[in-house]
């Protein structure tokens, strides 16, 4: 184990942004019971959850950016994702792979960035919009906490931002996975794994 002296940061450090990913009416909308991509029990739960975290963004003038997983019909852009455990998902013009605008609270003046790829960061132009908002911090729920949750923390993470996840406002495709990039996140930026009540407190307290 280091033992190396490690700089005390605050859970917000400088400007935040409220980061929800990949929060669709899928999640709220296809009770079958074999879905195209795994999700942890109490998935459905903890994206309900992540409401009071934009509920709490908005009152402070937080800036809400909702990431959208989404695949052209053809599904030319699905690239090697279809290579593991995951079914064809989120496809255009489907009514599940809509945001969650209504169970999430959306309101006009929040954003949306498409992405054909698991990073909110990767061949999007999301960073353009971080840059524009001067964001410091990048406040992270949604799913999956193994994948999509994961890969924008770590690109975030090599792009110098403060990263932090919300552990009960993200799922994963299994309660094994979640806890895994919960500890990987973690290991990366110390502090980093936080609780919804402790996150609405330091957004209140801005």
């Amino acid at each position: 184990m280091t033992t190396k002296t490690k700089q005390a940061r605050k859970l917000i450090e400088g400007r935040p942004a409220l980061i929800v990913v990949d929060i669709q009416k899928s999640t709220f909308i296809d009770d079958s019971e074999v879905r195209s991509i795994d999700n942890m029990p109490g998935y459905k739960q903890r994206m309900i959850a992540a409401r009071d975290l934009v509920d709490a963004a908005h009152e402070n003038k937080v800036p809400v950016i909702f990431v959208q997983e989404v695949h052209r019909p053809d599904q030319v852009d699905f690239g090697r994702e279809l290579d593991g455990d995951e079914d064809i998902h989120c496809l255009e013009g489907d009514p599940r792979t809509e945001v969650a605008k209504d169970e999430m609270g959306y309101r006009k003046g929040d954003y949306i960035v498409p992405k054909r790829r698991y990073s909110a960061f990767f061949g999007t132009d999301f960073e353009i919009l971080l840059r524009g908002l001067k964001v410091d911090t990048l406040l992270l729920c949604g799913g999956l906490t193994d994948v999509c949750v994961h890969y924008t923390f770590v690109d975030g993470h090599q792009s110098d931002y403060f990263c932090r996840v919300v552990e009960d406002c993200v799922g994963g495709s299994s309660v094994q996975a979640h806890e895994a990039a919960l500890k990987a996140m973690e290991y990366l930026q110390t502090g980093a794994v936080q609780n919804r009540e402790a996150v609405i407190k330091a957004i209140s307290s801005l």
